[in-house]
C-alpha cells in the first residue's frame, strides 16, 4: 500500500520463508501459512486465557523435535484447526518433514482464532483451506488486511459486537546489521489497538458518535460492560528472525515479542482473548544475534505488524462494521 502509515517491510523478508494466504469467498474467514520447508527452529508462548492450538507443548526446549516445517494461522475457531491437516498434506507430498524411521512426519504448529459470528459459521478453513494456502505461498511480501487469517478479524468487542470495528492480518521486517526480524500478525482483539507513539486509538470500541474511543478509560470512569461475550476474539501471529537461536532462545523470544501487543491493544491478554505467538529462526544469517537486541526488535516489529493490520483492514457492509481508513 502507498499509505504513508503503513511499517515497512514483511515476515518473508526473513531468509528461509514463505508466505500465503487462503481467504474463503463465501463468508469473512481464511489461514495463513508461513512455510519454512527445510525447517526452522521454533518457540511459543500463549498469553490469553481462551487459546485454541495444536502442537505447541513439542516447541518446549525439553521436548524432542527440534524444527517445524510452517506454522499455520486460521479463523474458524478451533474447528480451523482441520486446516493444519492441509498443510501437512502439502509438506508431505513434497517430501519435508522429520524423519521418523521410515516415514517423514512435517511438524505445523497452529494457533486459531474467533470469527464464526460474521456470516455463516458453518464455513471454516478445512484441510483444503490450508492446503490452497501453501500452493500459493512465495517470499514476496503477502498481502494484509482482509485476507487469510485476518478476514473476519475485528477489534473493540469489549462493550458488545455492535460497537467493534474491522480488523485484518499485518506485517512489518526491521533488518539491523546482518539481521532481519519479521512479524505477521492477526489482530482479533476483544480490545482496542492505538498507536504508542501518540496514545491515539486507531480502531477499537465505537461511542455514541461512532467514532473509536478507549473502552479501558470508559471503565475507568465507571461505565462497564453490560455483557462480555467469552471466547469471540484473539490476536495471533508469528515473530521470524535469521537469527541463530536455540529453542529455548525462541520461546524467550517470543516472550519478549508479546510486548508488541501490550504496547499496541489494551486490554490485551484478556479472558475472552487466546493471545499466541510463534517464534521461527530459519538460522539463514549464519550467527546468533544478542538476544536482549532481538526481543526488543520483536516487541518493536510485532506492534508495527498490528498497527498494519488495523489500518490495511477494509470495513464490512453485513454486519456494520467500520474499518480505521473508513473513519480517517
Amino acid at each position: 500500500m502507498n499509505d504513508p502509515t503503513i511499517f515497512p517491510g514483511a515476515i518473508t523478508d526473513v531468509a528461509g520463508l514463505r508466505a500465503g494466504h487462503f481467504t474463503d469467498a463465501r463468508r469473512p474467514t481464511g489461514c495463513t501459512v508461513v512455510l519454512c520447508e527445510a525447517g526452522a527452529t521454533a518457540g511459543v508462548d500463549v498469553r490469553g486465557a481462551a487459546p485454541g492450538t495444536r502442537e505447541t507443548d513439542l516447541l518446549r526446549p525439553d521436548n524432542l523435535v527440534e524444527m517445524v516445517h510452517a506454522v499455520l494461522l486460521t479463523g474458524g475457531s478451533a474447528f480451523g484447526l482441520d486446516a493444519a491437516g492441509g498443510v501437512m498434506r502439502w509438506l508431505d507430498e513434497r517430501g519435508y518433514g522429520l524423519q521418523v524411521g521410515a516415514a517423514r512426519v512435517p511438524i505445523v504448529p497452529a494457533a486459531v482464532l474467533f470469527d464464526l459470528w460474521i456470516g455463516d459459521g458453518s464455513i471454516r478453513p478445512d484441510a483444503a483451506a490450508g492446503y490452497r494456502a501453501c500452493a500459493v505461498a512465495d517470499a514476496a511480501p503477502p498481502a494484509q488486511g482482509n485476507v487469510g487469517a485476518g478476514a473476519g478479524c475485528t477489534v473493540g468487542k469489549l462493550f458488545g459486537i455492535e460497537r467493534a470495528m474491522k480488523s485484518g492480518i499485518g506485517t512489518a521486517s526491521i533488518k539491523v546489521g546482518a539481521i532481519t526480524v519479521g512479524a505477521l500478525v492477526a489482530v482479533n482483539a476483544t480490545g482496542d489497538v492505538f498507536d504508542p507513539s501518540d496514545g491515539r486509538i486507531v480502531a477499537g470500541t465505537r461511542g455514541d458518535d461512532g467514532r473509536p474511543r478507549s473502552a479501558t478509560r470508559a471503565i475507568a470512569q465507571g461505565e462497564l460492560p453490560q455483557r462480555a461475550v467469552a471466547g469471540m476474539a484473539t490476536t495471533i501471529g508469528i515473530v521470524a528472525t535469521d537469527a541463530v537461536l536455540t529453542k529455548a532462545q525462541a520461546n524467550k523470544l517470543a516472550t519478549m515479542a508479546h510486548d508488541g501487543l501490550a504496547r499496541t491493544i489494551d486490554p490485551v491478554h484478556t479472558m475472552a482473548d487466546g493471545d499466541t505467538l510463534f517464534t521461527l529462526a530459519t538460522g539463514a544469517a549464519g550467527r546468533p544475534g544478542d538476544m536482549t537486541v532481538l526481543g526488543a526488535l520483536a516487541a518493536n516489529v510485532t506492534a508495527r505488524a498490528v498497527l498494519n493490520a488495523v489500518r490495511a483492514a477494509r470495513g464490512l457492509q453485513d454486519p456494520p462494521l467500520p474499518a480505521a481508513q473508513d473513519l480517517a
